[in-house]
Order: C-alpha cells, then sequence, then structure tokens
C-alpha cells in the first residue's frame, strides 16, 4: 500500500509542478518514447538473466506492492508451530514427527498455521533440516553448517532479483538518452519542416530522457531498494527457523528452543516475551 502510496506521490507531485508552470499534459504522450524505454528495458533484462530470475524480478515488484509477506501475526504463528511441534516430540518421540514432516499440509499440527504453510522456503527449510534431526548421527555444528548452506543458496537466489531489478533501474537513463537520440535524427531529417514541427519533435525526443531519469530514480531505484527490505525482512524468519531447531537438537526445552528463535527475530517485528508466553500458553 505503501508502495503504490509513494509512486502515486512520485506522479503525481511531477504532474502538478509540470503544469503550474503550464505545460501542457498530451506533450507528455509520447507512444513512440514508451514503446522504445518499456521494450529496450525489457529486452536488456531478458539478455541479462535466465527466465527464473526474470520470474523472480516480476514476481519482487509484485511483492513490493502488496507487501511483505511477514509481521508480528506470522511470527507468533511461527513460534505456536514450532513450539507445538517440539513437544509433541517430546512427547511422543522423536520418529512421531516423521509423517508432519514428510507432508507437512496433511499434518495436524502445521496445518493450522497457513501463514508458515504459504512460504514455501520455510516449509522445505524446516522439513529438511527436521529430516536430518530424525535420521541423527549428524552433530549440532554440522547440523548448523548445513543450515547455513541451504539459506546462503536461498539468499542468494532472491538477491539475483534485487539485483537485476536495480540493474534495469541504472539502465533506464541511458536508455532514455538513447530514446532522445533517435528523436534528435528524427528532428534533423525534419529541420526543413519550420519550426513548430521541429520544437513539437525535439519536445516528444526530450521526453525520452525525461521518462528514463522518472523511471530510475523515481520508481525503479525505490521498488529495488524496497524489494532488498522485503527479504532481508524474510530472512530474519527463516533465521529465526534455523535458531529454534538448532538449540531443539541440542536438547533445548521447547520454551527454550523458541526463545532463540524469537531473539533472532527483527526488533520491530519481534513479539515480546509476554506476547510469546501467552500464545503457547492457549
Amino acid at each position: 500500500m505503501f508502495v503504490i502510496i509513494g509512486i502515486v506521490l512520485v506522479i503525481g507531485s511531477m504532474l502538478a509542478g509540470y503544469m503550474m508552470h503550464h505545460g501542457q499534459i498530451g506533450v507528455l504522450i509520447q507512444i513512440n518514447e514508451f514503446i522504445i524505454l518499456g521494450g529496450v528495458a525489457f529486452g536488456s533484462m531478458v539478455v541479462a538473466n535466465p527466465m527464473y530470475i526474470i520470474k523472480a524480478i516480476i514476481a519482487g515488484v509484485i511483492q513490493t506492492l502488496s507487501g511483505p509477506k511477514v509481521n508480528k501475526a506470522a511470527y507468533l504463528d511461527l513460534i505456536k508451530m514450532l513450539y507445538e511441534l517440539f513437544q509433541f516430540a517430546k512427547r511422543e518421540g522423536l520418529i512421531a514427527l516423521e509423517p508432519h514432516v514428510e507432508n507437512p499440509e496433511g499434518s495436524s499440527i502445521i496445518s493450522k498455521y497457513p501463514s508458515f504453510l504459504h512460504n514455501h522456503h520455510a516449509v522445505v527449510f524446516m522439513s529438511d533440516t527436521l529430516k536430518i534431526i530424525l535420521s541423527g548421527g549428524v552433530p549440532a555444528h554440522d547440523l548448523e553448517e548445513l543450515m547455513d548452506l541451504d539459506l546462503e543458496s536461498a539468499h542468494q537466489e532472491e538477491h539475483f532479483a534485487q539485483t537485476g531489478l536495480n540493474t534495469v533501474a541504472d539502465a533506464f537513463p541511458g536508455i532514455g538518452i538513447v530514446a532522445a537520440v533517435l528523436g534528435v535524427i528524427i528532428t534533423m531529417g525534419a529541420i526543413n519542416e519550420g519550426a513548430e514541427v521541429v520544437g513539437a519533435s525535439v519536445a516528444a525526443a526530450l521526453v525520452g530522457t525525461f521518462l528514463g531519469i522518472l523511471l530510475s530514480y523515481g520508481i525503479f531505484g525505490p521498488l529495488a531498494r524496497n524489494l532488498e527490505i522485503i527479504q532481508f525482512t524474510e530472512s530474519k524468519y527463516m533465521l529465526a527457523i534455523k535458531a529454534s531447531l538448532l538449540s531443539f537438537a541440542k536438547g533445548a526445552p521447547s520454551a527454550v528452543a523458541i526463545e532463540y528463535g524469537r531473539r533472532a527475530i527483527n526488533p520491530e517485528l519481534r513479539p515480546s516475551f509476554k506476547e510469546a508466553e501467552d500464545a503457547i500458553k492457549k
């Protein structure tokens, strides 16, 4: 929501200032410049990235518009679910967890927490780690190294999307110059057609430069920054799972294991000790 408000403010304030200088909106509507900017930008993104990263970039832009999936309520659900799983394992034995980690969607415990189930990476990360714990014979320090490898791979994949979007933002001013140069070429071809025609042609050419700079610094650059923050926030969610699972694997009581996870949460979204305690009591 805030991203949409920000984009409206960027475009609205720009248009308001332009019109206060008696600018004509129609001059800014240059479909040919839109095609050049949009087509070249998307084409360069296709050249620079494999398809899975292009899909991740598009999904990332959509996610910036809808906002991050992780909030305090999602963290409370995570704490409750992990506590319930740990308590179940201590009561029924580790092997009783196997049906829950093999089929999380069908688990009587995990299925109660849709905010967790909708996070595909988190579900796979937790399930795979619990399978290793169930198999036994893996020391805690080796388990931590294994989880770090998994998290690093996921972080690199997410970082490619943010970097790709930032590359597009950086390219827009240059693409705008290309559009302007093409407009100047057309203008030079019409130099004998009078000042009015030449002026309109030059104005159309400058729209390309204007749009390139606006899209770079006013929209796509901030979107890339927003996506980076969302990815950082969601990485903390994974770190909370890691901290709790590692503590559980070391034999800590369930309440202590989830406290390790709670401490790994970003302070802005971290439930208080009392909030976590009240949640698991319920």
